[in-house]
This record gives C-alpha cells, sequence and structure tokens, in this order.
C-alpha cells in the first residue's frame, strides 16, 4: 500500500477526529485534506466533497438540443418490456 495521496495535509487519529470534528470540519470546507487512523494504522481519507450540482443555465442549454420525447412511443416500449413472461423459453 503507497500510503497517503499527495494531498493530505496531516494524519489525525480516529481519537483527533471525535474530540475536534468541527475544526476538521471546518479545515474540510477550506480545502484541507486528511489521513485517518485507527489504532495507528490507516483507516480511512478526509477530504472535502466535489459539488455535484449544475449551474441552471447549463442544464437548460444542455436539455435544449435533446429530443422531445413520444411519450405513445415510450409507454408503448415500457409496457413491452414489462409485459414479458419471466417463464424461460426452451
Amino acid at each position: 500500500m503507497g500510503g497517503w495521496p499527495a494531498r493530505k495535509t496531516r494524519t489525525i487519529s480516529q481519537r483527533e477526529l471525535l474530540d475536534d470534528s468541527g475544526a476538521i470540519s471546518r479545515a474540510l470546507d477550506r480545502g484541507e485534506a486528511f489521513g485517518m487512523t485507527r489504532n495507528g494504522i490507516p483507516a480511512g481519507e478526509l477530504h472535502r466533497s466535489r459539488s455535484r450540482s449544475v449551474h441552471r443555465d447549463v442544464l437548460i442549454e444542455t436539455l435544449g438540443s435533446v429530443p422531445a420525447i413520444d411519450a405513445g412511443r415510450l409507454r408503448a416500449e415500457v409496457g413491452a418490456v414489462l409485459a414479458q413472461d419471466i417463464d424461460p423459453r426452451a
């Protein structure tokens, strides 16, 4: 195992995480990252999560190029899949 990734700023113990969770959360908000150990053994990494949100303008622009859905055709195709028999064919 190659140890912690290069982005780690410091190693903390599980006890430090429990005792100083507020300060560690604020450090994560600032972009800091941590390697956490349990009984001196690397147990995990803490880093700021990446945002999964998309700006409204980007979403509208992207969806503007999507073709319209034919609701009747979609209903028929989904109905055909749901109506399939689960018995194996011989």
